[in-house]
């Protein structure tokens, strides 16, 4: 098949950092992609919280630094040039144990010049703190390099292990100035116009629901992503707001922009594309647009939902009273969704458009006084060939 894997198919992109990156990943495979930040990355290079905190490390030695983020490590170095205190902190962290969250961490911690002593397999902060509680921390002094919002857990507990602990704010995590672009990004996956949505932080996870749980979304939102939409996680970190909420993402084995990007080309088409043998051809249906006979033909939202709605009993009528509530409408004052009754002339109109857009052939079939049809062969899955011939049926004219 010639079009790209993510081809006719929607993603939603809610990634302050890298966004052009990760957009441009998924264009190259395809997709249409709706950019919709929802958090931003507020530097706190000028704060005295992280001022204050680097020098009460300096203050005396320090036994354990733990790193989470490649992005707030090398912030807190630039930081620290800018006091001037750049070269002692990198001589503390070399005579201090370093213990890195992550690849992107451990990274960071490299291009500075200093060797981390221990890194989990996955990038959970729970990896590092069992690993910490292995041994006696009594008395023992411990940097946690925060990653946007406080970690009562991991603070927490090593300060109930007898530790000390200096917590390091280099940055916070907030939400998007304009929520304009992720309420509609909230309002297309519960419309069913959108489907699947990236997320690189478990912030933006939060964010997300928060701006659904303004506008009385978020129970439909968690909804789409249960069942219609896919939640696709850069890592286990990022997908376990989720998973608490009953969403299973999908995620790469390793927490990589173009990781993610390839399992979703994957999940996704398996996932969402329906494949049908139709009048001899060979239909797929993916978000936007169908792909037949190997070529990608986008399709509008109404002749979508009528061709969805035929698919979904391939090979047996549907009647018109039926098709008129599938046609998408518009969402309704309020932030309440709602598909207003259409009349059998709306149904007409999309069925004409839906023949247009497929280039005729005789895949819909208008069977009288009844409704339509797919003039389908036998459904077919997987990798097995696609079976020929036309619908046996005379009852029905073109």
């Amino acid at each position: 098949m010639s079009a790209e894997p993510l081809a006719g198919f929607t993603v939603g992109v809610t990634a302050a950092r890298r966004r052009e990156e990760l957009s441009g990943l998924l264009e190259r495979k395809g997709a249409r992609v709706v950019y919709a930040p929802a958090i931003r990355l507020v530097p706190l290079a000028d704060d005295t919280e992280l001022l204050d905190a680097t020098r009460d490390l300096l203050a005396e030695p320090v036994d354990d630094v733990i790193v989470t983020t490649g992005v707030g490590f090398r912030a807190w170095l630039e930081a620290a040039e800018g006091w001037g205190l750049r070269g002692d902190l990198v001589k503390l962290l070399a005579d201090a144990r370093i213990l890195t969250r992550g690849p992107r961490a451990r990274g960071a911690v490299r291009a500075a010049g200093v060797t981390e002593t221990w890194s989990p397999e996955t990038e959970r902060w729970e990896e590092v703190l069992r690993h910490l509680l292995e041994e006696d921390l009594g008395g023992r002094r411990i940097a946690v390099q925060l990653y946007g919002e406080p970690t009562p857990q991991l603070t927490g507990t090593l300060r109930r292990a007898g530790a000390r602990v200096v917590e390091v704010p280099v940055y916070r995590w907030a939400r998007s100035d304009d929520p304009t672009p992720l309420r509609r990004l909230v309002g297309q996956a519960v419309a069913g116009t959108v489907d699947a949505i990236t997320f690189t932080s478990a912030p933006a996870v939060a964010a997300t629901l928060a701006v659904a749980a303004d506008d009385n979304l978020e129970g439909l939102l968690l909804g789409a992503l249960r069942t219609n939409v896919l939640a696709a996680c850069v890592g286990p970190v990022t997908a376990a707001p989720l998973e608490e909420r009953g969403v299973v993402p999908i995620s790469p084995e390793r927490a990589r922009l173009s990781a993610l990007v390839q399992v979703l080309s994957v999940e996704l088409p398996a996932r969402r594309a329906s494949r049908l043998a139709v009048h001899g051809h060979a239909l797929e249906l993916r978000g936007h647009a169908v792909v037949l006979d190997g070529q990608l033909k986008p399709i509008a939202p109404a002749p979508m939902a009528i061709l969805r709605a035929l698919a979904r009993r391939p090979g047996h009528v549907v009647s018109r009273a039926e098709l008129c509530g599938v046609l998408p409408s518009r969402a309704l004052p309020g932030g309440a969704y709602g598909r207003p009754q259409a009349d059998e002339h709306a149904v007409e109109m999309a069925v004409a458009r839906l023949r247009r857009g497929l280039g005729g052939g005789g895949l819909v079939e208008t069977v009288v006084k009844r409704g339509y049809r797919l003039a389908c062969d036998p459904v077919f899955s997987g990798d097995r060939p696609l079976p020929t011939g036309t619908s046996g049926s005379q009852e029905s004219t073109m």
